[in-house]
Order: C-alpha cells, then sequence, then structure tokens
C-alpha cells in the first residue's frame, strides 16, 4: 500500500504524555483480524514472536528479537473481539499503554490503535513503527508476509515529526 494512500494518526499531548491515534480499515472481518491481534501464530507474522493470555492481568510476551526489545507486561482491558489493551514495556519501563479497538463497519473493520508515551520519549518514532507493522498486518490478512517496510517506515517517521511541530 503506497503510505499516501493512508492517513496519518493524530498526536496529541496530555500532560506529561503523548497520545496516538492511528486508524485503519481492513476488508476482513472482525474475528479475522482480532485472531492476528491475538493468536501466536498470527503475530509473528506482522508483529513479533509473542503470546498473549486472554485475560485481565493474563500475561503479554512479545519478543522484538531484532532490536533487542521485549516487552514483558499484562492485560490491563479485554472485551473480545472489540477490545485488548496492554503496555508496551517490561519491568520497571514507564507505562506505555497500547488500545486496540476493533469495530464493525461497512465493508469490514476499523482498527483504532491507541498508544501513549512519556513526553520524554519519540512519539514520531514509535508512530511510525506501528504504522509499519499496520501495513505488515494487512499484507497478513492477504496471506502475503512481508517484511518490516524500512522505507515507508523512514518517510512516516519524517511525516509524524512535522505533524509533531505542528
Amino acid at each position: 500500500m503506497d503510505e499516501n494512500d493512508v492517513r496519518l494518526g493524530s498526536i496529541s499531548r496530555l500532560g506529561n504524555n503523548f497520545e496516538a491515534r492511528l486508524e485503519r480499515v481492513f476488508a476482513h472481518d472482525r474475528d479475522a483480524v482480532w485472531r492476528m491481534l491475538t493468536e501466536p501464530q498470527a503475530l509473528v507474522q506482522w508483529l513479533a514472536p509473542g503470546s498473549i493470555e486472554l485475560r485481565l492481568g493474563g500475561i503479554v510476551h512479545i519478543d522484538f528479537a531484532d532490536s533487542g526489545t521485549t516487552i514483558e507486561s499484562t492485560v490491563l482491558q479485554l472485551d473480545p473481539p472489540r477490545l485488548l489493551e496492554y503496555s508496551w514495556s517490561s519491568g520497571d519501563q514507564p507505562e506505555r499503554p497500547l488500545r486496540w479497538e476493533l469495530d464493525v463497519v461497512e465493508g469490514g473493520t476499523q482498527l483504532t490503535l491507541t498508544l501513549r508515551l512519556p513526553a520524554t520519549e519519540d512519539i514520531s518514532k514509535a508512530c511510525a513503527g506501528f504504522d509499519a507493522h499496520l501495513e505488515m498486518l494487512a499484507a497478513a490478512l492477504e496471506g502475503i508476509s512481508i517484511r518490516f517496510p524500512l522505507d515507508y517506515y523512514l518517510k512516516r517517521r519524517r511525516a509524524y515529526e512535522a505533524l509533531r511541530q505542528e
């Protein structure tokens, strides 16, 4: 997908945090998208190897081996197949909540990803990274495996940096 076909998300400042919202519409039913967000064999196709215990307080383990980042978190909110929230952090790191919401819309499913980071962190990098992973999710939903789209990520990062400066 061309990055011009996908709107940039929004970034706002909330006290000592940034909050970003990214939205995508997939021409797939909500259950199919939910499986991609929650099942280990699906996560590895577009995000990273990992597992999520689908219960409040359930363990979230996602291993981004290429970057050296491992997420060890817990499920903070859960309403299958509509809502999943956990922190994108581990141990003593600051909380970085990720909230995945799925809504049925005409022709498929709207995914809204809300992420919150401390204002001391690079929200543009986080938005561009998740934006790139959503490209991978779109491909995976079509049965196509793609590598992390680095050029797309770099273009989106510049766009999010410009958006944050506004």
